[in-house]
Formats: structure tokens, sequence, C-alpha cells
């Protein structure tokens, strides 16, 4: 589904995809069934944009001479998870963009399972086409909504050790990937110690609810914030910062190689709550609309 654009999210935007330099060069435009997608570059650097009109919005960006770097903070949050889980065997991601994310854990671990969840065709297309983005036969990509992913996921009895949400819509999350429902379908994929990471706005008024809905169903989490929220959640016990930066030791090349340190990841990760433990769930009854609509 293609979602409509809330009401006062234009300045959150500007903290998700920073705007795109003016001389930047269109590569290529299509119209897929769900958005139109554009690939542009500038100074070295491929973007993919699905609104080229409002220059506030990039999905994925790469630099074309260092591929395996990675250019958006979030990107590098989202791969911190590792030092949560820091020996996955199967990997869910929903939400493709470039590629970014499965192409490095790929990199990184050559032999495990990825599946990959993007409803839309031509995004993989243009994920391979211009940003190398690869499918081997361990990694595979699924062509269909992400929740219903997780319930056929369900059926199959399917786990996985790290579960990576990062399904954007034109502006912002599915509503129908933002509820206490959905993740508690998630949480029943996941194997014991596995850990979901997920890809949200730091401030905005949906904040303390979808903070909430994911205590409701995880517990206690590691927040990361800078532009975007990363949450580390995880089905049981949450593991403790030592085992944080004990992890962090193991990845202080595979991340300086994707030009980030572990220790900037430790330095952001809290647990403590700062929303109100009083605030509403979100559910398939009370969504995201319900609050942005509202005066």
């Amino acid at each position: 589904m293609v979602s409509r654009r809330p009401l006062g999210l234009l300045a959150l935007m500007c903290a998700l995809t920073a705007a795109l330099p003016a001389a930047a060069v269109q590569i290529h435009s299509e119209r897929s069934l769900y958005r139109n997608l554009f690939v542009v570059e500038d100074n070295g650097l491929r973007c993919l944009t699905f609104r080229r009109a409002v220059a506030t919005e990039r999905q994925t960006c790469q630099r074309t001479a260092e591929p395996d770097h990675l250019v958006f903070p979030y990107t590098r949050m989202m791969l911190g998870s590792l030092l949560v889980k820091p020996d996955p065997k199967r990997v869910l991601v929903v939400g493709l963009g470039g590629g970014t994310l499965p192409m490095a854990l790929r990199q990184m671990f050559p032999d495990i399972d990825i599946d990959v969840v993007e409803i839309d065709p031509a995004v993989t297309r243009v994920a391979e086409k211009f940003f190398g983005f690869k499918r081997d036969a361990k990694l595979n990509v699924h062509e269909e909504d992400g929740r219903v992913f997780v319930k056929k996921a369900i059926r199959a009895g399917t786990k996985y050790d790290i579960i990576m949400l990062d399904a954007f819509e034109d502006e912002y999350i599915p509503e129908h990937m933002s509820t206490k429902e959905f993740l508690l379908e998630v949480k029943s994929v996941m194997t014991p110690d596995g850990v979901v990471a997920a890809n949200t706005f730091s401030s905005n008024r949906l904040y303390p609810y979808e903070s909430a809905t994911y205590e409701s169903v995880f517990g206690p989490f590691y927040n990361l914030k800078l532009g975007n929220r990363i949450i580390y959640a995880q089905p049981n016990k949450l593991v403790d910062r030592a085992t944080l930066e004990a992890n962090a030791k193991k990845f202080e090349a595979q991340f300086d190689k994707r030009g980030f340190k572990p220790e900037w990841l430790l330095e952001m990760a809290t647990s403590e709550r700062d929303w109100d433990k009083n605030t509403r769930i979100l559910t398939d009854q009370f969504s995201p609309s319900n609050i942005l609509n509202s005066r």
C-alpha cells in the first residue's frame, strides 16, 4: 500500500533523508505500481529516491568508488544489531531499498541464509541494476507485503536470528507494520536469543506510542537516536552492556571497512525509558493515523 503524508512530517523527513545536491544528475526513472523511482548521481554519490521533486528524500545512497561504505548513519545503526546477536544463521530484512543491508550481511557472513521482503518488484530491479545488489542460492527476495510474509513464516515454523524492519513507504512506516499485533507476529518468528532491529524516527508525535508498543511486546530495549531512532529488542531478556562491549570487539575491522566504529554505537545505545509509561499502545484498531489526524 502507498501511505499518505501525515501532517507535520516534512521537517522529520529532513532528519531521515538529507537533501539531494542541486547538481544531481538523473540517470534512471520509472513509475511502478506503488511509486515513482529515481536514481540520481552527484560527485560520486548514487542515490535512490522515491520523490525526485522533493529534495528531502533519499532511500539509499552509495559511493560508487566505495560501495562497501555505509553512507547513512541509520544503516550503520541497523547493522549494529550484530552487537546483540553476533553469530546469525538466518536473517530477515523487511524493505530492500538499494540492498545496502543484505549485501553488507552477505559480505560479512558468506554462508548465512538471508530472506529479503520487498513489495515492489521495481525496487528490486533498480537495486540489482544500479546498486550492486545480488541474489544467490541463500539470499532470496520475496516480493510481497512484509506482514503477509511474517504470517507465512509463522505457519512454516521459520525462525530468524536477526530481523531488520526497514520498510518505509513514500514517507513513513506502513501502519500495519507498526502495531502490537504485528510485533507479536515478529516475536513469534525470532529465535530465543534473536534480535529485531527497527528503523523509525527519533522525534515526532508517534515516538512515545511506538516506544510503548515495542515495550509492551519485548520489554526493555536499546534505543539509538541520531536523525533516525533504531530499536534493538529481544524476545527474552535483553543482553547487558558488557555483552554489547564484548561483541563490539569482534566487529571492529568489519565496521571500520564500512565507515564507523563500534564505540560510536555503544555511546548511543541506552535502555532507559524516555516516554510516559502510561502512553497508549498502537494496535490494529488504534493506528498511527488516529494520532496524526487528531487535534
